[in-house]
């Protein structure tokens, strides 16, 4: 599966979502056949409200969603996968996902898997998504902002990465996040240019506009 790509960031909040969506139009607009799905879902008793949101910005649906392939493994509570799969009595059935994965792969020109939450977090408790991530060999593209720690918190992933050998295709620097300050975010988006110039060569900084769901 050399057509997928994984979308993780620094934490729950940093607008995986959005940047998913936004990234898979700009694919659209450059004629890659695309669509996105969902690793695992916590927090909904049915569907995934993720993918509902990425359909929203993409501005249309796909015959996957209603096969099950765009979200195969959903949990209803709100928490970490790991947590969601104890409380429900019910292991994530990783080749389900990844026969899904193969599917949308065959079908598609290029298929983005939103992660949940950040990059360490754990879908067993032996298993973090890094490591998941880092078996499939799926090249990364990482979404970040301008909020106060989102440096630190960028650095270690992009680490923890590169300590794993993985790829890193793109950085998005989302506009969005709760805490705006133009000083800090122009800050912040320069000095990620000139971290990803300086260690992350190969890979492209791309800015996601503040978009509403």
């Amino acid at each position: 599966m050399n057509n997928v790509w994984f979308v993780t960031g620094t934490d729950t909040d940093v607008g995986k979502t959005v940047a998913t969506a936004w990234l898979a139009c700009q694919w659209m607009k450059q004629g890659y056949r695309t669509i996105t799905q969902k690793l695992v879902q916590t927090g909904s008793e049915h569907g995934s409200p993720d993918i509902e949101a990425h359909r929203r910005l993409m501005q249309m649906r796909f015959a996957e969603d209603d096969e099950g392939l765009t979200a195969p493994e959903v949990f209803s509570y709100p928490c970490s996968p790991h947590m969601a799969s104890d409380l429900q009595n019910r292991p994530i059935d990783f080749q389900r996902i990844l026969g899904a994965t193969q599917t949308l792969s065959e079908r598609y020109d290029r298929v983005i898997v939103e992660g949940a939450g950040g990059i360490m977090v754990p879908l067993t408790r032996e298993l973090l998504t890094i490591d998941f991530i880092a078996r499939q060999g799926w090249p990364v593209v990482f979404v970040t902002n301008g909020k106060l720690g989102s440096i630190n918190h960028t650095l270690l992933s992009l680490e923890a990465m590169k300590n794993r050998g993985m790829t890193l295709t793109h950085l998005i620097f989302n506009d969005w996040h709760p805490m705006p300050d133009e000083k800090i975010d122009e800050n912040t988006y320069e000095f990620f240019r000139y971290w990803l110039n300086r260690f992350w060569p190969k890979a492209e900084m791309l800015r996601c506009p503040k978009l509403s769901l």
